[in-house]
């Protein structure tokens, strides 16, 4: 009878952790509109969605350039309504058709989660890309190895086994996804400490501090770009960077309750990573 107990107590733990868990993701995007979403294009004003280029259409989050004549540069972002600090967040995307005309020969099959962002009202009209660390998500061209889920950083930097990084970019070592397959990428946030990027439960980089700094960023305002602050928290936002995209799912867990005890974050972090 004991025995019967213990496995009772254990199977039901096991299950309210588990329930536990899947209670503390959030859906950003819930499938029918873009309610909870702020929108910024280059060259257009704040909330403009200029040629529907970020819509909802048979459950899926898409960036279509369908009414563009060409792209010309004008790079867009959609902000979810809130900032987070501490998280897990979790997208599933695909790259599909062609890339629209006149976008940059580096953009084909590339598009970006935008993490710790300035708040999108903050950005000016011509401003190209939001001051953040850029998720960058990249696709396979049939020809070249082209690894997801690395890191750019407009207006930022971080630090790399060590070290200060300047460069703009740094790859990942995931492997390439090519074609229109679905691919699922997590990012982990942990304030200004520490950001994994996962791919199929594998850490393939990590770096820290991640800070403001550096360029490649154009026309923005000189009053958001603070020289070596450090990024603790800020917006997520999803890149229209000239490519089709579309994204399944958009998730994110909210660590933050577990910011300031490391051991209880280590245990959540073991339910939802498994």
């Amino acid at each position: 009878m004991k025995l019967k107990l213990s496995l009772l107590a254990i199977v039901t733990l096991l299950y309210v952790n588990q329930v536990s868990a899947q209670k503390g993701w959030i859906n950003l995007f819930n499938g029918k509109d873009l309610k909870d979403w702020n929108i910024k294009i280059s060259k257009h004003n704040y909330q403009e969605n200029y040629a529907n280029t970020f819509r909802v259409e048979n459950g899926l989050l898409k960036v279509s350039y369908d009414g563009y004549q060409s792209f010309d540069q004008q790079y867009g972002h959609i902000f979810y309504k809130k900032p987070f600090s501490y998280y897990l967040l979790k997208v599933t995307y695909r790259f599909v058709g062609d890339q629209v005309k006149g976008g940059e020969g580096w953009a084909l099959r590339n598009s970006g989660a935008m993490l710790h962002c300035q708040a999108p009202e903050t950005m000016l009209k011509d401003q190209d890309f939001p001051i953040s660390i850029e998720g960058q998500i990249l696709g396979g061209d049939g020809e070249h190895e082209r690894h997801t889920s690395n890191v750019c950083t407009p207006g930022t930097q971080i630090v790399y086994e060590g070290k200060l990084f300047t460069p703009h970019c740094l790859d990942s070592k995931s492997k390439t996804y090519a074609g229109d397959q679905w691919v699922t990428a997590e990012f982990l946030v942990l304030g200004d400490s520490v950001i994994k990027h996962i791919i199929n439960h594998e850490v393939v980089l990590e770096y820290t501090k991640p800070q403001i700094g550096g360029g490649n960023v154009a026309n923005y305002d000189p009053k958001v770009k603070v020289d070596g602050k450090a990024l603790t928290g800020g917006y997520i936002s999803l890149q229209s960077e000239s490519h089709p995209i579309e994204f399944k799912t958009v998730q994110l867990y909210n660590l933050e309750p577990f910011a300031k005890n490391k051991v209880k974050l280590n245990k959540v972090l073991g339910e939802i990573l498994k």
